[in-house]
C-alpha cells in the first residue's frame, strides 16, 4: 500500500503480531529440523563402516534432507527469490499481483455475489424485526421525528416547486365538478335523518325564535309594524301591545310544547317536509338542474378557485410554526405515530414476512447492479498495496501452514528414501 492508513487496513496490530510470532517460530522449527537431517545424515554416514544398519538411517536423513530442502524452495518462491536469485518462475505472489487481484475480485462476486448466496443469506436476516424494536424504541422514533420535521420545510418547497400544489388545485376542482350536488346531498340528508338527528335542528330553531322573542328591540319592531297595519281607534286602546303580548306568549307556549313533547305534530310535519325535500333532490330533475347550476356559479368564483392555494398556505404554516415551537404538536404525534407503527410491526408477522421479502429483492437487485463494481472495488485495493506488504500480509496469515509442508516433505522423503535404500539392499546387494 501507499499509505500508513492501507498498511493499517493490512497489518491489523496485535493480531498480526501474534501471527507474525508462531510464523517465525514455525520457521526456526522447520530449519532446526533441516539442519538435524543433515547432521544425522553426517553422523551415519561416518559410522556406517562400522554398524552397517546406519545405512537406513543415513537414507532417510539424506532424503529427508532433499525433500525438505525442495519444499523450503517451493515455499519461499511463493512470496521472494530463494536466496535473492534470479530463478525463473520465483516471487510468485508479488509477480502476479495485478492478477491475483483481478481473480480474487472475480472470484468473490461470483463465488458471494451471485444472486442465489445473496438471496440465501439476506433471507436470514429478519429486516422487518429489527425495524419494529428500532421504531418502538420511543427515544428513537422521537429523534427520527425531529429530524423529519427539519426537513419538512425542504419538503413542502420541494412539492411546491414541483408543481404538485397546482395540480392537486386543479384535480380537486376537476373533482368537484364531476360531483351530481342534488344526489349527493340527499344521499347526505337521508342518512342525517336516519336517526332523527334532524330533530335537533328544529330544537336548536325553536330556541332561536324564542330568543328572538324576548329581544327588547326586536318587540319593539313587532309593535311599531302592528300599530302600522291597525286602525288608529285601536292603537288609542293600545291595542298593539295586547296583540303583541298575546302572539309572544302564543308562540312561546308552543315552542315549548314542541320542544317538550317529541311526538309532537309540528314535528311529525317538519320529518314529512324534510322527506319531501330528499325525494326531490332525489328524483326532481329541476332541483337538480338549479342545484348544477348553484355549484356552477360556486366554482367559478374566485374565491372558491382559490381555496386550494388558501388551504395549502394555512397547512404549510401550521405545520412550519408548529415544528419550530419546543412543544410540537406534529413532532409529538409523529413520534406516537412511529413508535406504534414500531409495535404494530412486532404483532403482525404476515406485515414483517413481507417487508422482508420486500428488503431481500431490492437489496439483491442492488447486489447484482453493484457486484461488478465491488469487483473492480476489490481488484483495484489489492493491485494498490505495496508488494512489501501484499507478500507480508498472505505470508503472515498462511504461511505457518505452508512451513508444515517442510515437516511433511521431510518425512515424507525420509520414507521415500528409506523404503529405495531397503529395495537397493533387497534386489541388488549379493
Amino acid at each position: 500500500m501507499g499509505s500508513n492508513q492501507e498498511a493499517a487496513a493490512i497489518n491489523p496490530g496485535g493480531e498480526a503480531d501474534a501471527k507474525l510470532v508462531s510464523l517465525r517460530r514455525t520457521k526456526l522449527a522447520a530449519a532446526a529440523a533441516l539442519a538435524a537431517c543433515v547432521a544425522i545424515f553426517a553422523a551415519a554416514r561416518s559410522f556406517q563402516g562400522q554398524y552397517p544398519w546406519l545405512g537406513f538411517v543415513a537414507a532417510f536423513a539424506e532424503a529427508a534432507t532433499i525433500g525438505g530442502l525442495a519444499d523450503w524452495y517451493a515455499v519461499v518462491a511463493l512470496f521472494r527469490r530463494p536466496l535473492g536469485l534470479p530463478i525463473p518462475h520465483t516471487a510468485i505472489i508479488p509477480a502476479n499481483q495485478n492478477r491475483i487481484a483481478d481473480n480474487l475480485g472475480r472470484f468473490i462476486e461470483v463465488n458471494f455475489l451471485s444472486p442465489g448466496p445473496v438471496r440465501e443469506k439476506l433471507n436470514e436476516v429478519d429486516f422487518a424485526a429489527l425495524v419494529a424494536d428500532w421504531l418502538s424504541d420511543p427515544r428513537r422514533a422521537a429523534g427520527l421525528s425531529r429530524f423529519i420535521g427539519r426537513l419538512a420545510p425542504q419538503m413542502l418547497g420541494a412539492i411546491e416547486q414541483s408543481g404538485l400544489r397546482d395540480f392537486m388545485g386543479s384535480r380537486m376542482m376537476a373533482q368537484l365538478e364531476k360531483i351530481e350536488v342534488a344526489p349527493f346531498a340527499a344521499g347526505l340528508l337521508r342518512a342525517f335523518t336516519e336517526d332523527r338527528r334532524h330533530q335537533k335542528l328544529l330544537d336548536e330553531l325553536t330556541r332561536v325564535v324564542g330568543r328572538f322573542l324576548n329581544d327588547e328591540q326586536a318587540l319593539a319592531a313587532m309593535r311599531e309594524k302592528i300599530r302600522e297595519e291597525l286602525p288608529t281607534m285601536f292603537n288609542l286602546f293600545r291595542a298593539d301591545a295586547y296583540l303583541l303580548k298575546k302572539i309572544v306568549a302564543s308562540a312561546g307556549s308552543l315552542l315549548e310544547e314542541i320542544r317538550a313533547d317529541p311526538d309532537h305534530p309540528v314535528r311529525a310535519e317538519f320529518d314529512g317536509f324534510v322527506q319531501q325535500f330528499i325525494e326531490r333532490l332525489e328524483h326532481s330533475k329541476a332541483y337538480a338542474r338549479r342545484a348544477e347550476q348553484l355549484k356552477r356559479t360556486l366554482l367559478e368564483r374566485a374565491e372558491v378557485r382559490g381555496l386550494a392555494g388558501d388551504m395549502w398556505e394555512s397547512l404549510r404554516l401550521f405545520i412550519e410554526q408548529d415544528l419550530e415551537s419546543e412543544n410540537s404538536a406534529v413532532a409529538a404525534h409523529l413520534a406516537g405515530l412511529l413508535t406504534e407503527a414500531g409495535r404494530q410491526l412486532a404483532r403482525d408477522p404476515a406485515i414483517r414476512a413481507d417487508m422482508n421479502e420486500g428488503f431481500v429483492v431490492a437489496l439483491a437487485s442492488f447486489v447484482e447492479s453493484q457486484k461488478s463494481g465491488v469487483s473492480s472495488f476489490i481488484a483495484d485495493q489489492v493491485k494498490r498495496w505495496d508488494l512489501v506488504q501484499l507478500t507480508r500480509l498472505v505470508e503472515i496469515n498462511i504461511g505457518r501452514d505452508l512451513q508444515y509442508i517442510r515437516f511433511n516433505g521431510m518425512i515424507v522423503g525420509g520414507l521415500a528414501g528409506l523404503v529405495l535404500y531397503a529395495a537397493e539392499r533387497l534386489f541388488f546387494t549379493h
